[in-house]
């Protein structure tokens, strides 16, 4: 095989052919439509799961800065985004975009990297959706069996006052009390049996239809904005500004055995410090993990054969859900650690954490929070599991994958097979992962898929200057390029085993695409006739 076959590309006047086509999908969705769903994406996991999970771990209070540098990555990235959606609004996402500009085998590992994504992004937030839930019904005195409610092999510790809680989460907080973890009742955890449940039930909801997947979203998305804007009201008059020093923790000494790092990590330690936690280098990590919350702008490239106008509507549904999203963040951000401490905020529901720091006088606010954030977790999760399976939709098309991944519902007029399928995928997922790797997985798929994004931008802008882009990248190259350096930076702060992950991943890619994508594929056979 050739290097051109392997690069080859795919006419971007087939793709603009295609645009045209729904591919019996159904055209409904307006600017709102998509406007909602990219907040409806966006707005969830990072705020209600992530956030005090990096600021726990990583950040400290400077989390706050953690999603500034994300949120900046998401800027630059969502402007090249807005250009490729305008120009091919396709369901492939930017699987569909390095097809016609990287070739073929770029475009397959985006495609797979794509399924890493939001595939794992589904299943992450559905443990911190399960998360709330549990705390939700054990205000009413429903107590979900705690063997049933985490990760398999998760060991809790039932903490007098709060609960069920993860030992490795609670550890230190508990020697810190003076209490003995040992003296404390145990339980191993099975299986997360609400994250199952919710994505079933969803998965179920994608079958039934696009637009009444899209009219709960929008209900999910109206709740969920309504009560952080109040949380963030509310919660600023219990602000202690002691928890907010040291704003940037001092970074943690090294103590892991020179032997195990590369070249790189050997740099750092000679400067006396592990990466990643804590300091600079943990602001960069903090960013590289809650990078994971920002993929809604993505997905809303994903259902452009579902747009009423794509042309003009995607470029306001990407750029308008970044925006409010990302002032959101932030300000949920200064709330939540000048609340409580950051150190506190290890858990599947932070949030939840800092409204109960509040007292007693703002119990009302307690079931508010967790029902907002039951909400936004749904429709974030519903928003995944809408676009993967379009991911499927458009790969099948192709040939790169079998036929019965863009087979579409008679009466529906949804992909059904690749519905299913990514469901019972994601269930089993949710079920025994916890979210840490869970979350981790996602954000460098999806750095990864900006980064090629951004390179797409600049390859398509010399090769086909002369195509029509209804909305055009501003300041290009410098936007592309800084929205491609920023990604990789974040993905080099990621955890190494993360990136372990992506490689064993990745190579289970090459061998579907070389064993079966590449003998099917429509682009190489039609470029074989002529």
């Amino acid at each position: 095989m050739s290097k051109k076959q392997l690069f080859l590309t795919k006419p971007l006047g087939q793709l603009l052919s295609e645009s045209k086509e729904s591919g019996g999908l159904k055209r409904t969705l307006t600017a709102l439509n998509l406007t909602t769903l990219g907040i409806g994406a966006i707005i969830g996991a990072g705020i209600f799961v992530l956030s005090g999970q990096a600021a726990a771990q990583y950040a400290g209070p400077a989390i706050v800065l953690s999603f500034v540098v994300s949120g900046l990555a998401c800027g630059f990235a969502g402007l090249c985004y807005a250009e490729f959606a305008s120009m091919i609004p396709i369901a492939g996402s930017a699987y569909t975009y390095s097809y016609a500009t990287l070739g073929e085998f770029f475009a397959w590992i985006i495609g797979w990297d794509l399924i890493l994504e939001y595939l794992f992004a589904a299943s992450t937030v559905s443990v911190g959706w399960s998360g709330y839930v549990v705390s939700f019904l054990k205000d009413f005195n429903i107590n979900v069996p705690p063997q049933f409610s985490d990760a398999t092999g998760t060991v809790l510790v039932n903490i007098p006052e709060l609960g069920w809680k993860p030992l490795h989460a609670f550890a230190h907080t508990l020697a810190e009390s003076g209490i003995n973890a040992d003296a404390l009742p145990h339980v191993t955890c099975i299986l997360n049996l609400p994250a199952m449940f919710i994505i079933a039930l969803l998965s179920t909801l994608l079958v039934i239809g696009i637009k009444e997947s899209a009219n709960f979203n929008n209900l999910m998305v109206i709740i969920k904005v309504s009560v952080i804007v109040l949380f963030i009201a509310v919660g600023f008059a219990f602000v202690k500004s002691v928890n907010w020093h040291p704003f940037i923790p001092a970074n943690k000494v090294e103590s892991t055995p020179i032997s195990e790092y590369g070249s790189f990590w050997l740099w750092l330690k000679a400067y006396g410090s592990e990466f990643g936690k804590f300091g600079i280098s943990g602001i960069l990590r903090g960013a590289g993990v809650i990078f994971f919350a920002y993929i809604g702008f993505d997905a809303v490239s994903t259902a452009a054969q579902e747009a009423r106008n794509p042309q003009r509507d995607m470029p306001v549904g990407i750029l308008g859900s970044l925006g409010i999203s990302t002032l959101l963040y932030i300000l949920v951000a200064v709330v939540m650690t000048g609340i409580v401490s950051y150190k506190t905020l290890n858990v599947a529901d932070p949030v939840a954490v800092a409204v109960d720091a509040m007292g007693k006088g703002m119990f009302w606010l307690r079931p508010i929070v967790k029902i907002a954030a039951i909400a936004g977790l749904s429709s974030v999760i519903l928003v995944m599991l809408l676009g993967q399976p379009r991911i499927f939709f458009t790969i099948s098309k192709d040939g790169l994958l079998p036929p019965v991944f863009s087979k579409v519902h008679p009466r529906f007029k949804t992909p059904y097979m690749s519905t299913i399928l990514t469901g019972i995928v994601a269930m089993i997922i949710a079920g025994i992962l916890p979210i840490r790797i869970l979350g981790e997985l996602v954000s460098i798929g999806t750095l990864l898929a900006f980064i090629i994004v951004c390179i797409s931008v600049l390859v398509l802008r010399k090769t086909r200057p002369e195509v029509e882009r209804p909305f055009r990248t501003p300041w290009v190259p410098v936007v592309p390029i800084l929205g491609a350096l920023i990604c990789f930076v974040q993905m080099a702060a990621l955890p190494l085993d993360t990136w372990l992950r992506l490689l064993v991943w990745m190579a289970l890619g090459f061998m579907i695409y070389f064993f079966y994508g590449i003998r099917h594929s429509k682009v190489r056979m039609a470029n074989k006739k002529d």
